[in-house]
C-alpha cells in the first residue's frame, strides 16, 4: 500500500536538475554541526569517554548488544537509549558515589554511531548505509547520500516498519519542495529503507530527428515529447500522431491524440510519414 505525503522544504540536492538549492548547503553543514542531545546510544555504537585530568580513565567503548558498558572503577554501566549528556552525568555520579572522584568533569562522544542507520538504495548518487545522528529529514538524507541521479525519479518510496508491519510510503519530491511551509520535512526513521526508483520513460519513433526512449517530464504533451525528440524530420507529419498506451490490462491500444495531450510512463509516440 502506498500513502503519498506532502512535505516542503525548499532546499534540496537533486544532481543534474533545476530542485536544488543553496539552502541544502546549509542543511548538510547543520546537520554535521549538530549536537548530540537529541541522539539515543544503541547496541554497537562507539563512545569515547574521558575525565578531565585523568588520562588513565580514558576509554574507546563499543556498546554491547544488551545496551551496556564496562568503565574502569565502575563496572557495567546500561547506556542504551541515553544521550551523551545523560551518560556524562551517570558516570560523573557514580565516580563521585565509589569515592574515587569528587565532581568529575566526565566527556562522551560517539565516535561511531551503528545502532541507528537508514538505507538508501536505487538511482542516488551513493547508495550506502547512513547514521542518524539526530532527527533527520528524507532530504537530507538524500543530500548526504550525494544527490538523486539524473536517472533518479522524483518521487521515492520510503519502507519501514511500523508496530511490526512493513509499510511503504511514497513521497513526491516535487510537491514537497513546493507545499506550504507549515510541513518543512519528512523524517526518517531508524531502520527505514529509502530507495529511488528509475525515471519512468516514453518512446517516440517514426518522422522524428532522433528517436528513443526519454524521461516523463511533469506536464508532458504531445507537443514536448516532439521537441524532446528533436522535432519532426522533412518527412514527417504532426497529423495523425498515434500513441501506443497499455490499458489497466495490460493490453496495448493504439490511442488518437492532439499535440495537448499529456504524454504518460511508457507510452510510445509514433510520428507518421507526410503523403505528399
Amino acid at each position: 500500500m502506498y500513502i503519498e505525503k506532502r512535505f516542503n522544504l525548499r532546499g534540496f540536492l537533486h544532481h543534474g536538475r533545476n530542485i536544488a538549492l543553496c539552502a541544502v548547503t546549509i542543511l548538510i553543514l547543520g546537520y554535521w554541526n549538530i549536537a548530540n542531545a537529541d541522539y539515543k546510544i544503541g547496541a554497537g555504537d562507539v563512545l569515547n569517554i574521558s575525565v578531565y585530568g585523568d588520562d588513565n580513565l580514558k576509554s574507546e567503548i563499543r556498546v554491547s548488544a544488551q545496551g551496556r558498558i564496562t568503565f574502569p572503577l565502575i563496572g557495567a554501566i546500561a547506556v542504551a537509549d541515553k544521550s551523551t549528556f545523560q551518560v556524562e552525568r551517570m558516570i560523573s555520579k557514580l565516580l563521585a558515589e565509589g569515592r574515587y572522584i569528587n565532581n568529575a568533569q566526565v566527556t562522551v562522544n560517539i565516535r561511531d554511531y551503528n545502532s541507528q542507520r537508514v538505507s538508501v538504495l536505487g538511482h542516488i548518487n551513493k547508495p550506502a548505509r547512513y547514521p542518524l545522528k539526530s532527527k533527520t529529514s528524507l532530504l537530507e538524507v538524500i543530500a548526504m547520500a550525494g544527490g538523486i541521479k539524473d536517472s533518479g525519479d522524483d518521487r521515492v518510496i520510503v519502507t519501514r516498519n511500523v508496530n511490526g508491519k512493513t509499510e511503504k510510503l511514497l513521497v513526491d519530491l516535487y510537491v514537497l519542495l513546493s507545499s506550504s511551509a507549515e510541513n518543512q520535512s519528512f523524517e526518517i526513521q531508524p531502520g527505514d529503507i529509502i530507495y529511488i526508483p528509475k525515471r519512468p520513460l516514453f518512446y517516440i519513433y517514426g518522422e522524428v530527428q532522433h528517436p528513443g526512449g526519454y524521461p516523463v517530464e511533469r506536464g508532458l504533451t504531445v507537443v514536448k515529447a516532439l521537441s524532446l525528440g528533436g522535432g519532426l524530420t522533412p518527412r514527417g507529419t504532426q497529423r495523425g500522431i498515434i500513441i501506443k498506451r497499455k490499458n489497466k490490462k495490460g493490453i496495448v491500444q493504439e490511442v488518437d491524440v492532439e499535440l495537448t495531450d499529456s504524454v504518460l510512463k511508457d507510452d510510445v509516440v509514433f510520428i507518421d510519414e507526410r503523403l505528399f
